[in-house]
């Protein structure tokens, strides 16, 4: 892998055009002032030793040089060299809530944005511990498995937002869970699960996801974003988040939740606000934990190449000084400066400035073929970071997006490779791998059992490469299943509807029958009120069922649908 430290250099080698233009009217100039002598092939045979040649030749030398000295100054970088260190330190894995919920903004700019400048901050701080980072809502998925690669962490963290799950919602159990199973097996290590989230916990279960975690010696922690008083949520186009019954949804901060879960969880709950206390808070509880000596693999590490280019501009210019401008007499049959020479001279230096830039722009494709190697060894997680960096070099390679896409599916991120998919199938030109892009994005849908999303997606397959047997087989297959989904929805409906008729019917039935006791008691002058009263509450009993049953028929649901989405 290639790279520049400081790029923002490269921008002076602007200059180099502008010299070239200067040079061209100081020649052109030049010539003028000579034609004023006489004849120019009369004054070419007055003046033998001056060349025009070795000018020109000394001048693209400094050029050259000068360039080079430009490319020094942004620390060009090659390779990344993969290194294995022994550290002491601990092992963190955080659990960001990336719910529709965190994108009020009663904590600036707004919770998920602090939330995310918090986790920023804290692998700041960060030396030699691991860490990893698990995003969640209604669903949790590992963004990153527990590395020292802390470079590659902040270019996840970068690209985090809602959007990245389907299942809204917030399901804490799930992330907690999950995390327990990411940490490494090494025993004696301080192991810390920090959850990031607002505390409105949809699906319950978090104590016990807790409790768990302790028992195998995690602690967890509970960093609680927001305000109590509750913010409303924005949906990006000046308005906010409704719920179902067209209210604008308040969303709060739940301290209870937060404090018990890091109590279950033997950690501790810092409130997140506008200043730093949180940060410090949370560093000094993690200090806490206990340190052990971990293997760590970092595959950041850039080895300088500054020196050979240096050692180019050291040539060039040592060359430039033994040309001299003029014909030397002793080396006069050395016709080393006649035009065709020079012409030569001047294209290898040119095919050897752009050789240069051509190393430099294929950079992604070098971390491109990286990650298809680490793709077919089984290594997806190193594939990942492998195509994310080449997607940072260029976010405009198809490839790199293509193939990330596939890393991702092969680990279960499903919504981050449906992603990836559409972003390659915009940028691509060629109509198969087009094709392909919108193949495995149907693919995933028809897993998740989300087939009008699939049949769309293969659709657009279709359209790009009709003669593939696959994706048409795949179609069909879809246009079944959804088909039998809604015969099954039909039939589910004329089961509740019949339901809700013999409901009815047994309503009436025992109306009448409730009229019917009623007729009893006024014609038995003589019943006591202790009977009275008996079947009176018998009849109510008999109604509340009723009522209760016909209750549950109508709110039963016809599909499952997320209740809350926040």
């Amino acid at each position: 892998m290639f790279r520049f430290e400081d790029p923002i250099y490269l921008y002076l080698l602007a200059v180099i055009p502008v010299l070239m233009i200067v040079r061209f009217l100081m020649v052109r100039q030049q010539k003028k002032r000579l034609r004023r002598f006489g004849d120019p092939e009369l004054v070419r045979q007055l003046m033998p030793n001056v060349s025009r040649l070795r000018p020109a030749v000394k001048f693209w030398l400094l050029l050259g040089a000068l360039a080079l000295l430009i490319v020094m100054l942004a620390r060009p970088q090659m390779g990344t060299k993969i290194s294995h260190e022994k550290r002491t330190g601990i092992e963190t894995i955080i659990c960001l809530d990336i719910s529709n919920s965190m994108l009020a903004e009663d904590v600036a700019p707004s919770r998920l944005d602090r939330s995310k400048m918090m986790v920023e901050n804290l692998v700041d701080h960060f030396s030699n511990d691991k860490i990893g980072l698990i995003v969640f809502a209604g669903d949790a998925f590992v963004q990153l498995p527990i590395t020292s690669d802390y470079v590659s962490a902040k270019m996840f963290l970068s690209s985090i937002d809602p959007s990245m799950i389907a299942t809204q919602g917030t399901d804490i159990a799930a992330a907690v869970g999950m995390a327990s199973h990411s940490f490494t097996q090494q025993q004696g290590v301080g192991k810390a699960i920090i959850v990031i989230t607002d505390g409105e916990d949809h699906e319950g279960g978090a104590l016990e996801a807790a409790k768990e975690a302790k028992d195998k010696g995690m602690r967890t922690y509970v960093l609680g974003v927001g305000s109590p008083n509750g913010a409303p949520i924005p949906t990006g186009n000046g308005d906010y988040l409704k719920d179902n019954t067209g209210q604008t949804v308040m969303t709060g901060l739940n301290e209870d939740m937060c404090r018990q879960i890091a109590d279950a969880g033997g950690g501790a709950y810092i409130h997140v606000d506008n200043n730093s206390n949180a940060q410090e808070q949370l560093d000094n509880e993690l200090d806490k934990l206990a340190k052990k000596e971990i293997s760590s693999t970092i595959y950041s590490d850039y080895d300088e190449q500054f020196q050979a280019v240096g050692i180019i501009v050291l040539l060039l210019l040592i060359i430039e000084i033994c040309i001299l401008e003029i014909k030397n007499p002793l080396l006069r049959r050395i016709s080393l400066f006649k035009r065709n020479d020079a012409k030569r001279l001047l294209m290898v230096f040119l095919i050897f400035q752009f050789s240069f830039l051509i190393c430099v722009a294929q950079s992604d494709r070098q971390l491109v073929r990286k990650g298809n190697k680490q793709f077919r060894l089984g290594n997806n997680a190193d594939a990942e970071v492998s195509y994310r960096k080449a997607v940072e070099k260029n976010q405009r390679n198809p490839q790199a997006n293509y193939n990330l896409g596939n890393a991702l599916m092969q680990q279960r991120k499903d919504s981050l490779a449906i992603t990836q998919y559409e972003k390659a199938a915009k940028m691509e030109s060629n109509p198969l791998r087009r094709a392909q892009a919108y193949h495995n994005m149907g693919v995933v849908c028809q897993q998740h059992q989300m087939f009008s999303e699939a049949i769309e997606a293969y659709k657009e397959a279709l359209r790009n490469n009709p003669s593939d047997d696959e994706t048409r087989y795949n179609l069909e297959l879809c246009k079944r299943q959804l088909k039998n989904n809604d015969n099954k929805d039909n039939k589910d409906n004329k089961d509740n509807k019949k339901k809700d008729q013999q409901d009815k019917q047994n309503q009436q039935k025992q109306e009448q029958k409730k009229d019917e006791q009623k007729q009893d008691q006024q014609d038995k002058q003589q019943m006591s009120k202790e009977n009275a009263e008996q079947l009176l509450n018998a009849a109510m009993q008999e109604e509340k069922n009723t009522q209760e049953r016909m209750k549950k028929a109508q709110q039963k649901p016809q599909k499952r649908r997320l209740e809350k989405n926040w």
